[in-house]
């Protein structure tokens, strides 16, 4: 060992994953206890370290070359001992000059003026700040003007931050490429909008406040007759580097709030909106006369009041008409996930989307993966149309409630599918998975809570199966079979 090289001994430590061997490699000599400390760059502080700060300086000036720090103090209790405060995060952000990643998770003891600390980190990239109580707007201002090489900034569940003036900063600095604001009671798309042109060097921005269960189906969520996406909005910044935009839980404004993205992220390939009130087709046809480059788009829907339908007037906002422009305009459409809550079964005329619909857009688009979950317009007159979909690899079927064994049949001639998922589709039973056993195309398989479909069933189906004779979230252990032919 002490004739190999520095260089060779480095590789061989980067390839020894586990920590245990690890600790135990370093102790074998002085030598490869300093090798081990320059490669590491990445540690996880949690419940139980307790250090005073001499240990604290010792155990962080040992890692010369440390760029990622993760606290996270998840499921503390006053039985773990003290958790680390502003001065030991003082003494982590010093001693560490290659600092580029920090997250801070449930850190009940650090508070804005820790945060000013950070203002040390002048190589900090990413921040993530994850259930801090004691953090507030003021603390967050401070990283903005003095960390010059953040471009990401991720705020989870930080209640106590609210004043947008860190965010305006951080727009006229223009630096950011990923903002993630998730559950922060004091932020509204309406504070977000001041970011202004910071919008224009944006790549990542996902928005989520928190789940305005229980009226999610009144007045105040619904269809917005009066809205016009095809007019001019009144803001005058662009989001043409946006790639990836998330946005869940809130009411769309009429003319003012974060509705202004969708017409304006021309590079646009990922979309999601989660439950986002208020919008209509117009919406999704401006956005796909914007976003060409749209490769994936996950939409999640609850049948909201609508005055001009008859009846009950209750649909999810889009209908065949956002799904029409979607094939006309995203030639480069790969992934589509269609998530439908609360839409009872024998009203499929709450939900917007025909079979028809979803059909034009799979002949349309080189689909890859399809996810359909409460779909109860699908049956196996859909699945028919998909068997014959010439790029389809991936399939998830979730609650399905028309689909048969008839359907298994025909997709089981699909050209393509390798990889089928199956929960809570009750028609489902033995005879339709034995005929996707014959076939012998799939690489992985995933049943659960079909409960007509038996486990012995599924074995030999795909190299990788799991089955659940429940759902795996309530909790249902899934066995893994390997593959059982040549």
């Amino acid at each position: 060992m002490e004739d190999l090289p520095d260089a060779l001994l480095a590789e061989i430590i980067k390839r020894v994953t586990e920590r245990n061997d690890l600790n135990s490699l370093s102790l074998v000599s002085k030598r490869l206890f300093a090798i081990e400390a320059e490669q590491k760059e990445c540690i996880h502080v949690g419940c139980g370290l307790c250090l005073k700060t001499e240990e604290l300086v010792s155990l962080f000036s040992r890692f010369t070359s440390l760029w990622k720090v993760e606290i996270d103090y998840a499921g503390w209790t006053p039985s773990h001992g003290d958790q680390l405060d502003n001065h030991d995060l003082f003494v982590i952000s010093s001693h560490c000059p290659s600092l580029t990643d920090l997250t801070l998770s449930f850190c009940s003891q650090i508070n804005d003026s820790g945060l000013g600390c950070l203002a040390y980190c002048k190589k900090l990239v990413s921040l993530r700040l994850n259930s801090l109580p004691e953090v507030t707007s003021n603390g967050l201002l401070s990283v903005a003007v003095g960390c010059n090489s953040l471009s990401g900034l991720f705020l989870i569940n930080c209640e106590e931050i609210g004043s947008a003036e860190w965010l305006e900063y951080l727009g006229w600095k223009g630096i950011l490429e990923k903002l993630v604001v998730k559950k922060c009671k004091g932020i509204s798309q309406y504070d977000l909008v001041k970011f202004g042109s910071g919008w224009t060097k944006l790549q990542k921005f996902d928005f989520e406040m928190k789940s305005p269960w229980g009226v999610h189906s009144s007045c105040e969520y619904g269809f917005d007759p009066m809205y016009n996406a095809h007019n001019p909005t009144r803001y005058d910044f662009c989001c043409e580097s946006l790639k990836d935009l998330r946005l869940a839980h809130f009411k769309a404004g009429t003319d003012v709030g974060l509705r202004f993205i969708l017409g304006k992220c021309k590079a646009l390939e990922k979309l999601c909106l989660e439950y986002v009130y208020g919008l209509n087709d117009n919406d999704m046809i401006v956005l796909s006369e914007s976003c060409h480059n749209l490769k994936s788009i996950s939409l999640w829907l609850k049948p909201v009041h609508n005055d001009d339908l008859d009846g009950d007037g209750f649909r999810t906002a889009f209908t065949d008409n956002s799904l029409k422009a979607l094939a006309l305009n995203c030639p480069m459409l790969e992934a589509v996930k269609l998530t439908f809550a609360d839409c009872d079964t024998f009203y499929p005329s709450e939900i917007g989307f025909t079979q028809k619909g979803l059909v034009v857009l799979m002949q349309s688009c080189p689909i890859r993966a399809l996810v359909l979950n409460g779909a109860n317009f699908f049956d196996d007159e859909g699945m028919m149309a998909l068997s014959s979909a010439p790029l389809l690899q991936k399939l998830e079927l979730v609650d399905c409630s028309e689909i048969t064994d008839v359907g298994l049949l025909l997709i089981a001639r699909s050209p393509r599918l390798i990889n089928l998922t199956l929960r809570l589709c009750e028609l489902v039973t033995d005879v339709g998975v034995v005929e996707l056993v014959r076939s012998q195309k799939l690489e992985s398989l995933i049943i659960e809570g079909c409960r007509r479909v038996s486990e012995q069933a599924v074995l030999g189906t795909g190299r990788s199966v799991q089955y659940s004779g429940e759902t795996a979230s309530l909790g249902e252990v899934k066995r893994i079979y390997p593959l059982l032919y040549v």
